[in-house]
């Protein structure tokens, strides 16, 4: 199986380090024998069609900062379009970073994938955020696999969990908690007693949220994951227009604190019933959504056999290149059920 990496940052990183470790094991274990034929980057693409020796380019991107500078199989002037073009290969995984305005340039990169007969594995919820109804149409139209379960809860299979385990079941309510980030920050700024904006720079100092950490404080990160969970799993046609988002940066020690004495603890919850919404809401500690520090907690109520709750760690490099190696195994176990019906 020939796989195309684009993006070489945490997620991609990661990907390929557990790839060299379990590498035997997989092919052991599931008949899956994964060759990266190429990785792209900001700077350039290495490309080797017998396929790269996988800690030689990890070395070099961690001595030179693009992989375009192996010697051998550098290429800076190769873009992500050409080689998904040009070069024969079962599978791209698509990692860049997530950008909400457009989506770009995953949402080029996958539906070039797709145009070519490429199957597609992401990790980036920009694309899915703006178009996944489209995107899954686009997929079925050239007959190729789809799979996407890192951009929801990272290394936890919440997206699994709802699709394969309650087959035949009517989810009625989707509540959880989709961000890690905003999650700690209120989880510090009650441990540690201390405002908003002192727990915002602890999570920053430890790498949980970015320079710029919009994306999370503004609810804007779970609601990407909440578009994700109503089209993919709730078979609802929206977008991230259609969420009424608000995020924490409003949230005071003070209320935190009444919120406790009341037995409950401030959280930012993404919900889907009637509507879309993302806020921050009083929970209940008895309830097992309310998890504290980076976790992620998802409750789906079903029709008959009542509510189901995953909780795992959702963020982070290595769990979320996790996912990606779940869903070249599924990719796989997809492929082969239809080469025997």
């Amino acid at each position: 199986m020939r796989i195309i990496l684009i993006g070489y940052g945490n997620v991609g990183k990661n990907f390929t380090k557990i790839l060299s470790i379990k590498q035997m094991e997989i092919i052991k274990e599931y008949g899956l024998k994964p060759k990266i034929i190429a990785i792209i980057d900001k700077g350039g693409a290495a490309i080797n069609l017998e396929g790269l020796d996988l800690e030689r380019i990890l070395k070099i991107k961690e001595k030179y900062g693009s992989v375009s500078y192996d010697p051998k199989y550098g290429y800076k002037e190769k873009t992500a379009l050409d080689i998904i073009e040009s070069y024969e290969a079962e599978i791209v995984i698509e990692t860049t970073p997530t950008n909400i305005k457009d989506g770009e340039p995953g949402l080029t990169h996958i539906k070039s994938a797709f145009k070519n007969k490429k199957h597609v594995i992401t990790t980036n919820k920009g694309p899915l955020a703006l178009a996944l109804p489209a995107l899954i149409e686009l997929a079925e139209y050239n007959n190729v696999c789809f799979k996407f379960s890192g951009t929801v809860g990272g290394g936890t299979p919440i997206l699994e969990l709802a699709k394969k385990c309650l087959k035949g079941e009517k989810i009625t309510l989707v509540k959880g908690i989709l961000n890690g980030t905003t999650n700690y920050i209120l989880t510090q700024m009650l441990e540690e007693n201390i405002p908003f904006e002192k727990a915002l720079e602890n999570a920053q100092k430890l790498g949980y949220a970015e320079a710029d950490p919009s994306m999370d404080i503004d609810g804007i990160d779970a609601a990407c994951k909440l578009v994700i969970i109503a089209n993919y799993i709730l078979n609802k046609k929206v977008t991230l227009r259609d969420v009424n988002i608000k995020g924490i940066s409003g949230i005071s020690l003070k209320e935190l604190l009444e919120a406790k004495n009341e037995g409950c603890k401030i959280k930012l919850v993404g919900k889907i019933d009637k509507n879309l919404e993302v806020s921050p809401i009083k929970v209940s500690m008895k309830d097992p959504i309310c998890v504290d520090g980076t976790l992620n907690a998802v409750t789906f109520t079903t029709e008959y056999s009542g509510d189901k709750t995953i909780i795992g760690h959702g963020a982070g490099g290595i769990e979320t290149a996790s996912s990606i190696i779940r869903d070249l195994i599924d990719i796989k176990e997809t492929l082969l059920i239809k080469s025997t019906s």
